[in-house]
Formats: structure tokens, C-alpha cells, sequence
């Protein structure tokens, strides 16, 4: 059986370690913390399972996840802006964040925990079907969830996953000389003496600037727990015990356009994983009818780039399927 465990007085997220005394950060970004919700974990299969929830639970429901290594607070400054208008809960997939790893790290498995979490939360309650919005890996794992369980949800928003030709896609893995997530399962995580220290080894992937430093700051000091006198990364190394195919990279395109339901694609207007020819190509594929949104000045990581104009992209996305589904009006 499921059990919940919900924290009910949690500090904000504006920690003097990353934040120093908060003068440089925007209002935006203080009030959106500041936005009521709900912190706590589900017991899944003997694991702690990480959530976040806003907004009015007799609403819509949107359900939101992350990329691979990352955690649910990338769309804790984001989320907020959709919470009045929608039940939103934000995850941390198994072995990131702060859910503990529980059973196995391939395909199947984590498109699964869409669909645990959700039971675990009511979110299927009266035959309700939550929206999934997805960042990069976690976008991979939603097209899983929503081929395998195409009853349960309402649609997938696909956000800068990794989509290229197969030929492009070699290419690029050549210049990394590694495919994207790849690690030691068996190789514990590094440890520093300092949160200063562990703070430099924070990198994106794949690199790049940001155009909001301060939440750079924040995504890594979440991204780190003390242990002792020393700091080290809260993701469990077992996230790597996993397939990693190439094939399942080659054929993401595919996967995309065949995947039942409504889908739409919102991508980083300067991002090296999802470019104006991977919009081509998905057009080329069978995806025409794919609504796909550039965000301007944008990289891969755009909640980090352009918080705002991604939050605009979400909400037209979910107002314009909100009234393609809504009853007609009497006459």
C-alpha cells in the first residue's frame, strides 16, 4: 500500500548558503516561491517518492517532471504561475532529487512512475487524466508513459527533448565522445569538504551560460546534500544501471510522432538538442499536426534561460487544449 507523508511547515527555498541576502533576486521569482503548496513524499514499493503540489486539487491536472540528474525545483519557480487554474504537481524521479532509487532505472520503469505517482496522489480521481509537462529525459520517459498507459493521461508537453537525424545525432555524440547520462552505477558519488567547493563541480548538460544566473545557483545547491562535514550529490549513483541504447536516442522521433495523444513541443530557441532542422525532421516524420513553440533567447535548459517567456508557452499550450475539450455552450 501507498503511503503519504506530507511536510507541512518547510522553509522557502531562499537559502542565505546559495542566495547570500537575497537583494539581487527578482520579485518574480520570490513570489513564486512564496505561492502556497504542499511538500512531501509517497511510500512507492518501499521508497520515498519527492513531490510538490499547487493550485486547487478539484482542478485540471497538470503533472511535471525533470531532466536526467536534475530535480522537481527546476519547475518550482515555474509551476506557481500555473496554479491557479490547475491541480500541479512537480516529482523527482526515482534516485534524483529527493526520492530515494526504487527498483530499475530502464525505459519501462520510469515511464511507470508517472503513473504511480499520480494513483499515489488521487491525480485519476472521477476519471481525470493530468497533462504531463516533461523537461529533456523526463520527456523521454513520458512519451513511455503515455504509449503505454494512453487511457490515463490527457496529453504530453515534450520540452527540448533531444531529437535529431540519426546521422546529426552520431555526429554530435562523437563530439561529446559519450552519449547522453552515461556514468558508473558501481562508483560512488564524489564527496567535497565544502558546499563551495561541490558548487564548482555543478555543470549543466550540455553546457552553456544562462540567462538567469541566480537560478543556476539554486538548481545546485538543491542539486547537493551535507553529509557530515562534507557535501556530496543527492542523485544515487544507481540511476546509471540502465540500458542507455543508442537506439533508443536514434529513434526518439519516431517514438514522439507515434505516441498516442495530444502532444506539443516546446524547445529552447538557441538549444544544440532540439533545433530548427529537428523541427523539420518531425514535420518529415508524420508530425505536422505537432504544435512546436521556439522560446527566444533560449538554450537547452530554458526554465534557466527564460523562465517567463517558457512559463507563456505552457500556460497558451494548456489554454488552447483546455477550450478544444471544454462542453460546448448551450444555445
Amino acid at each position: 500500500m501507498n503511503e503519504m507523508f506530507r511536510i507541512s511547515d518547510f522553509p522557502v527555498d531562499i537559502d542565505p548558503v546559495w542566495a547570500g541576502d537575497g537583494s539581487h533576486l527578482p520579485e518574480w521569482f520570490v513570489s513564486a516561491l512564496k505561492v502556497p503548496r504542499e511538500e512531501g513524499y509517497v511510500e512507492i514499493d518501499g521508497a520515498k517518492a519527492h513531490y510538490f503540489r499547487w493550485g486547487d486539487p478539484s482542478k485540471p491536472k497538470v503533472l511535471m517532471t525533470h531532466g536526467f540528474l536534475a530535480h522537481a525545483r527546476c519547475f518550482a519557480f515555474i509551476a506557481p504561475f500555473l496554479a491557479e487554474d490547475y491541480d500541479v504537481v512537480a516529482f523527482d524521479l526515482a534516485g534524483m532529487g529527493d526520492s530515494d532509487m526504487r527498483g530499475r532505472a530502464d525505459l519501462l520503469a520510469r515511464g511507470g512512475e508517472f503513473r504511480e505517482i499520480a494513483e499515489a496522489l488521487n491525480m485519476f480521481a472521477d476519471g481525470q487524466k493530468p497533462t504531463i509537462i516533461a523537461h529533456s529525459f523526463g520527456s523521454g520517459a513520458a512519451l513511455t508513459a503515455v504509449t503505454q498507459w494512453p487511457e490515463a493521461f490527457a496529453g504530453v508537453v515534450v520540452c527540448d527533448l533531444m531529437i535529431m537525424r540519426p546521422a546529426l545525432l552520431e555526429e554530435y555524440w562523437n563530439l561529446r565522445r559519450s552519449s547522453p547520462g552515461s556514468g558508473d552505477p558501481d562508483k560512488p558519488s564524489k564527496r567535497y569538504p565544502c558546499y563551495e567547493t561541490a558548487r564548482k563541480r555543478y555543470i549543466l548538460s550540455p553546457p552553456q551560460p544562462v540567462g538567469e544566473p541566480f537560478l543556476l545557483d539554486y538548481m545546485a545547491y538543491h542539486s547537493l546534500r551535507q553529509d557530515g562535514d562534507e557535501w556530496t550529490w543527492k542523485f544515487s549513483t544507481e540511476v546509471f544501471r540502465r540500458s542507455n541504447k543508442p537506439n533508443e536516442w536514434l529513434t526518439m522521433g519516431e517514438r514522439l510522432v507515434q505516441a498516442p495523444g495530444r502532444k506539443a513541443i516546446v524547445h529552447g530557441g538557441m538549444s544544440q538538442l532540439f533545433t530548427p532542422e529537428s523541427a523539420e525532421y518531425v514535420r518529415e516524420l508524420g508530425g505536422g499536426d505537432i504544435p512546436i513553440i521556439a522560446v527566444p533567447e533560449a538554450r537547452h535548459h530554458l526554465m534557466l534561460d527564460q523562465p517567463l517567456a517558457f512559463v507563456t508557452a505552457l500556460r497558451s499550450i494548456l489554454a488552447l487544449w483546455d477550450t478544444h475539450t471544454a462542453p460546448p455552450l448551450a444555445a
